[in-house]
């Protein structure tokens, strides 16, 4: 059986907002959906919009997981990630969105992103996103001209948790231009897991849903529908 590899694609923004609050992506939701993938031996790669080191936000030392993900050797290769522009995402089997602010940035509106994740999709590629992570999916039109997201089931960080966290930080509500998009959204009650599996579209709603998030993907590498 060929190994499955999964390309995370990270933000490179880090601040954000009138106060320049400081961010990058969310550590958790690289670290626990890696841990997911190493022990499922999925391999995995990185690329962000400009290349480089992401910024990251959120280290906590006292998970398991987090700490491990600091010591090993692919947060040694996430440093030199690749610039999106160089890479095809056909050679991989399914790409990844992690969350934080810093998705809300650039992510939710670099063109190279939204040419990587209509090329995976028109391929036949799993597309997955967590958190702010679906911030990815905003404006990507598919190769019939439809709207990826019209129509779609997912999930997101809610309206609900955003106001206790980062809304006087954010340029939108991440729930309310979903939805604008035309995608059936829907949460859970604030910071519990929840992952909306919608064929090939593959979502989590916040940090606890990282590593939820990344067996349901590992689950779908077998049972990929159109």
């Amino acid at each position: 059986m060929s190994i499955k590899t999964v390309l995370f694609i990270l933000t490179n923004a880090g601040e954000i907002g009138p106060n320049k609050r400081a961010t990058g992506y969310f550590f958790p939701e690289v670290a626990h959906p890696l841990e997911v993938f190493e022990h499922a031996g999925v391999a995995v790669e990185y690329a962000s919009p400009l290349g480089g080191t992401p910024p990251e936000d959120g280290y906590d030392a006292n998970d398991p997981a987090q700490l491990a993900f600091r010591n090993s050797l692919a947060i040694r290769r996430m440093a030199r990630s690749r610039k999106l522009s160089e890479v095809d995402v056909l050679d991989y089997d399914a790409i990844f969105f992690p969350g934080g602010l810093g998705p809300m940035v650039d992510i939710a509106a670099d063109p190279e992103v939204k040419r990587a994740i209509a090329r995976a999709w028109d391929a036949g590629k799993i597309v997955s996103a967590v958190c702010h992570g679906p911030a990815a999916f905003l404006g990507v039109t598919l190769a019939d001209g439809s709207p990826l997201l019209r129509g779609r089931k997912l999930t997101s960080f809610s309206n609900e948790e955003e106001a206790n966290y980062a809304q006087a930080d954010v340029p939108f509500l991440l729930e309310d231009a979903l939805r604008a998009e035309g995608a059936h959204y829907s949460a859970t009650d604030p910071w519990q897991s929840r992952v909306v599996v919608d064929g090939r579209l593959l979502t989590g709603q916040n940090p606890a849903s990282g590593g939820p998030l990344a067996q349901a993907i590992v689950k779908a590498f077998n049972e990929v529908q159109p």
